[in-house]
């Protein structure tokens, strides 16, 4: 897999957790500790993660 592929399936899974966050009623602690680790992979990567949160 190389890079851009990687960086690709890693943004498509930081903009799924953020769309099952905005939609949870009740805090999740899994779903927090999956966005911290995805966001960290990315931010390795120099993609700007502030970009791609849900508002």
């Amino acid at each position: 897999m190389s890079k851009e592929e990687m960086i690709n399936n890693l943004i498509d899974k930081y903009t799924d957790l953020q769309r099952i966050k905005k939609a949870e009623k009740s805090e999740n602690e899994e779903l927090e500790y999956q966005l911290r680790i995805t966001k960290a992979k990315l931010e390795s990567f120099g993609v700007i993660t502030e970009d791609l949160e849900i508002r």
